[in-house]
């Protein structure tokens, strides 16, 4: 009896290395991660998911997810940007479900008709299609944008609701494309890997009946190796009802996070990661 309970922990935990939402970045994908050291506690919201964001059986980013917000906290990934096609297919995160739903994002449609999901019991876990219908003035912000990838199956798994929010459309037009588009190209240049994290502060406001939080604030955050002994840093902010982008050092950002999250000091990136 106790080598069949031995074997089925040791079968748990077996499955949860492999598993999309998971315990722990550090131990299951780290490599989206300046030294594979993701963001301290202080981003941690009362729910938390830990995603590890797979498709088609590969990691391509990863996502803490504010359950209760339905709101993604911030995506972390490697930017490698090139051309290609913008995917128009939305996927959602069967594991937020259950551990016992499919490790990769899938379609609402698949759930429902192949998993047999209600669409009650998946809006219960996280943000769904008609959620972002009928918005006005608001559209599906990307954290990780589909245009700092470069292929398209890269460019999809950013295609899920667990990694978009309720974004001002102009905003998401304008300023903060702005700075996706043109600003990241000219600041890496000579960048080997660029390490970014891109997130949103919870708000005041929600869409869908009270179901989604609307972010007061965007941001996003650079830590990038031009070689063994030079590393550089870059961070912006904007409010999520103004079309402006405020640049702002690593440090400042983490001094401005500090106080809109209000639960103790940010810290973003290993200390090797320059704050001035």
């Amino acid at each position: 009896m106790l080598g069949l309970l031995l074997l089925q922990v040791l079968a748990s935990c077996l499955w949860l290395g492999h598993s999309e939402v998971v315990k722990s970045f550090e131990t299951s994908c780290p490599q989206f991660f300046f030294r594979e050291i993701p963001p301290n506690e202080a981003l941690r919201p009362q729910n938390p998911a830990r995603i590890c964001q797979r498709y088609k059986n590969q990691y391509y980013f990863a996502t803490l997810y504010d359950r209760k917000m339905r709101i993604p906290v911030y995506s972390a990934y490697i930017y490698q940007p090139g051309p290609g096609k913008r995917p128009k297919t939305w996927l959602v995160e069967p594991q937020l479900i259950g551990p016992t739903y499919p490790k990769t994002m899938e379609k609402e449609w698949t759930l429902l008709n192949q998993y047999n999901v209600t669409l009650e019991k998946l809006s219960q876990s996280q943000a769904i299609l008609h959620d972002y219908k009928n918005l006005t003035g608001l559209n599906r912000g990307h954290l990780n944008p589909n245009g700092h990838h470069d292929d398209y199956s890269s460019r999809m798994a950013t295609f899920t609701l667990t990694n978009i929010v309720p974004q001002d459309e102009k905003l998401n037009g304008g300023a903060w494309n702005n700075y996706e588009q043109q600003t990241m190209i000219r600041r890496t240049q000579g960048c080997k890997t660029t390490y970014v994290i891109v997130g949103a502060v919870p708000g005041n406001n929600y869409i869908a009946k009270g179901r989604v939080n609307k972010p007061s604030h965007l941001w996003s955050a650079a830590c990038c190796v031009v070689d063994n002994n030079y590393i550089k840093a870059w961070a912006v902010i904007a409010e999520n009802d103004k079309n402006q982008v405020q640049l702002l050092t690593v440090g400042e950002l983490e001094d401005t996070l500090t106080e809109l999250y209000g639960r103790g000091q940010v810290s973003l990136f290993d200390s090797d990661c320059p704050r001035e």
